[in-house]
């Protein structure tokens, strides 16, 4: 390596230790790199959830323009923020090795350690209306509200019953970062409340003509990792769907034994009504799984419930 490599992050506590986690890789292959702080309009619009702002990329936009303006080198996202299209110019380098997906509940009371053993009428705390959604579907009863800001945030809010909250939906890969897996009341099983697209999973963006950034991040590089975000986002690209959108995605196995199929999901925003569909994923061109699904999940009327 000739230069030093400026990584471009959010300032979240997450977002710093992802990207202190690929320095410390690229240090790890003698590659000295930086962080680079860059505030984003999801940080800094923290008073109303994300789908009541427009556009697209909150949390990825501002870093993306630093990535061609030369300001930094390397994008470090969380690859469940970046939207499907990237800009002219920029592509995805590599995806280091995936956590966990699946989604956690934290509760307040300790003795609740699932959906199921929430009161009716508790207060569930997300903004995301994947789980929304979900959640609605599985339980109606449930009064779902806001909650944003970063994740141990999020956590003691629960914690301490702010709001009237007593429970609230995170990633798994988030908490287990940060050192809150103690605060994991129960890890959801992703059939039950299915994860975001290329949840639990690192994004690696740099400009396309950049070859010394791409040869640098080329051992970081998971190969499983690469394949099964790669069905779980043409999925979602050829629903047409956003970051934002109700489409979740998990990849994996239906039996014991059996090869690993990518599974995708819509769900009405009320939870009225939710589509499931599946298929198998060819390792040399997993994308293919992707389109299929979502052929799949159109033909049951996906593109109504997004409101297509």
């Amino acid at each position: 390596m000739s230069a030093r490599l400026r990584l471009g992050t959010r300032g979240s506590r997450l977002a710093i230790w992802q990207a202190e986690w690929v320095q410390a890789a690229l240090a790890r292959a003698g590659v000295v790199a930086e962080l680079v702080i860059i505030e984003t309009r999801g940080d800094a619009e923290v008073d109303r959830p994300l789908h009541q702002l427009e556009g697209k990329g909150f949390f990825t936009k501002e870093i993306e323009e630093a990535l061609r303006d030369g300001r930094i080198d390397v994008a470090v996202h969380s690859l469940k923020d970046l939207p499907t299209r990237l800009p002219a110019g920029l592509v995805l380098a590599a995806v280091p090795t995936r956590a966990d997906p699946a989604e956690a509940l934290v509760t307040r009371d300790a003795g609740v350690t699932s959906i199921a053993d929430l009161a009716a009428g508790a207060k569930v705390g997300t903004s995301s209306v994947r789980r929304v959604a979900q959640i609605r579907y599985l339980r109606a009863d449930l009064d779902i509200v806001p909650l944003r800001g970063n994740v141990p945030t999020r956590v003691q809010k629960v914690k301490e019953g702010r709001d009237g909250l007593d429970a609230a939906l995170l990633a798994g890969a988030g908490l287990e970062r940060l050192a809150l897996a103690g605060q994991i009341a129960a890890r959801l099983d992703p059939l039950d409340v299915m994860p975001a697209p290329g949840q639990g999973a690192l994004g690696l963006e740099v400009r396309a003509d950049d070859r010394n950034a791409r040869g640098a991040l080329a051992p970081l590089e998971d190969a499983k990792s690469a394949r099964h975000v790669t069905a779980e986002r043409s999925l979602l690209a050829a629903l047409e769907g956003g970051c934002q959108a109700p489409v979740a995605a998990w990849v994996g196995r239906r039996d014991a034994g059996s090869g690993m199929r990518l599974f995708g999901r819509v769900t009405a925003p009320d939870g009225s009504v939710q589509l499931t569909a599946s298929a198998d994923i060819d390792e040399s061109d997993p994308g293919v799984a992707g389109v299929a699904v979502a052929g799949l999940l159109r033909a049951q009327g996906a593109s109504r419930l997004l409101g297509r």
